[in-house]
């Protein structure tokens, strides 16, 4: 296998145009999802806010995305990423503004879980970026896409506390929120006015049917309806979060209204999975249109450790650093920033690492030094020399956001025309480890929660195992009905 060098400067070419504008969305989407982590020392001083309550709004900032990753991979799988980036953005700048302007924590809790919905965008331009690129080259665009997007989450840790206290006053952390919401607002507007969906004469492939993903045999069925449990499972470990019995947000009625509106649901995309694979699961599948689900399962669980623990660690690492090496929040929201800093360097590193030495190989090596990197991560404490700490992160979150540039530099490989329903399988998962370590994070210390993660990835490593390397060819099936054979290097 042989990875294809990307010219980024050569904006004469329409797919690096595509690339940077869709990038730069997901920019502003990880800026808008994470602009509370570096101001919650002001939050928590005008809130006069507990520990525990601080806590719920880390939570609750992941926890809607979980299903808005899977609505979001339906939507654009159907309706094209240039609709549906756009209208994203332009809707998250209001749940923004309400944000910043809340004035009780009831609101605040509120507008938290609904800026969740944010970090859908991540799905949209992976469907976009595979468009665009060919198989040699989409494991590095990916990672570019995914590494410079995902650094907006460190680039609102070192600039918004400087901004709040630019803007100044009791309300300066208020006016640093409500500009990502307006910067998120105008670009809506010139992404649409500006992307396509896909290069002139191509077919953008969509599935046969919405509203659940396509397998090919009733094994495959009954492991996709598994693999939605643990979804489930997280949500309802955030509504027992938010219960009398922990931190008495919402009454027991309405937990309980939750739990049964889980189970609804459940059953709901159970029944809309089975009417889209009836036709499959009857008569069958071609074995040339066949693939294998535990692929995305397998890229599911990856993401869980890699994504999942880089959401938990960058929600909690300002404040890890406030507390542990007593700073004040500008200095912790810089030091802290590079955790998320490596996404530039590693996420690309990690594509092209795939694109360049094999998609399964890779993944495995990286989930290994993630390992590693968090069990180094788990023997901070205030003894420590501080740059070496922040050294210990970043070459901790090298391992971490390379391995995710490797899931998906193999999720647009696994079937084109669902590109958008894996990807948003595959990133909800990684929400479900943010909820899951998250809640860790509520019950035990900061060398614990490392040392938890460490053995997740543990896991993770022995199911890598199993993946299969891509090879061969995809059947896509055109609109008039007939196949395209697409080459899947």
């Amino acid at each position: 296998m042989s990875a294809e060098r990307i010219n980024l400067l050569d904006f004469s070419k329409p797919n690096i145009k595509t690339l940077h504008l869709t990038w730069f969305a997901f920019f502003i989407t990880f800026v808008v999802w994470f602009n509370h982590a570096p101001l919650l020392a002001f939050m928590k001083e005008a809130f006069d806010l507990t520990s525990q309550q601080v806590k719920a709004l880390m939570i609750l900032n992941v926890a809607l995305t979980i299903p808005a990753r899977i609505v979001i991979g339906i939507l654009v799988d159907k309706f094209g990423p240039r609709l549906i980036y756009s209208g994203l953005l332009i809707l998250c700048s209001f749940a923004c503004f309400g944000f910043a302007f809340a004035d009780s924590y009831e609101q605040l809790a509120l507008f938290r879980f609904l800026m969740g919905f944010t970090g859908a965008g991540f799905v949209i331009g992976i469907r976009m970026v595979g468009e665009w690129f060919s198989a040699k080259q989409v494991g590095l665009a990916e990672g570019i896409y995914g590494g410079w997007g995902n650094f907006g989450s460190a680039a609102a840790a070192m600039s918004l506390p400087t901004l709040a206290m630019l803007y100044g006053g009791d309300n300066g952390w208020r006016y640093a929120i409500a500009s990502t919401g307006a910067l998120a607002f105008v670009y809506g507007f010139i992404y649409y006015w500006n992307a396509r969906n896909t290069p002139k004469g191509s077919t953008y492939f969509k599935p046969k049917k919405s509203g659940g993903l396509e397998v090919t045999s009733w094994r495959d069925f009954y492991f996709l309806l598994a693999m939605n449990i643990p979804m489930y499972i997280a949500l309802s470990v955030l509504a027992w979060k938010l219960s009398p019995t922990n931190l008495n947000l919402i009454s027991d009625t309405f937990v309980n209204s939750i739990y049964l509106g889980l189970v609804v649901l459940f059953i709901f995309q159970t029944w809309s999975i089975y009417n889209v694979n009836k036709e499959n699961l009857t008569s069958g599948v071609p074995e040339m249109m066949r693939y294998k689900f535990k692929q995305v399962a397998i890229l599911d669980w990856a993401y869980f450790v890699t994504f999942g623990s880089e959401l938990a660690v960058v929600s909690m690492l300002p404040l890890f650093f406030m507390e542990t090496f007593e700073l004040d929040a500008v200095k912790a929201g810089m030091l802290a920033s590079g955790f998320a800093f490596m996404n530039l360097l590693a996420r690309p590193t990690g594509g092209f690492l795939s694109d360049k030495f094999g998609r399964k190989q890779s993944l495995m090596v990286l989930i290994a030094g993630l390992a590693a990197g968090y069990l180094l991560l788990s023997q901070i404490d205030s003894t420590w020399n501080i740059w070496l700490a922040v050294a210990s992160t970043m070459l901790c979150s090298f391992f971490v956001q390379a391995g995710e540039g490797a899931v998906f530099a193999m999720v647009p490989l696994v079937q084109r025309r669902m590109t958008g329903q894996i990807a948003g399988m595959a990133g909800a998962y990684g929400n479900v480890g943010a909820v899951t370590f998250l809640t860790v994070l509520s019950f035990v210390d900061a060398s614990q929660f490392f040392m938890v993660i460490a053995g997740a990835a543990g896991i993770c490593f022995v199911l890598t195992t199993f993946l299969e390397e891509p090879s061969g060819q995809m059947v896509e099936i055109l609109p008039d009905g007939s196949v395209q054979l697409i080459d899947a290097h």
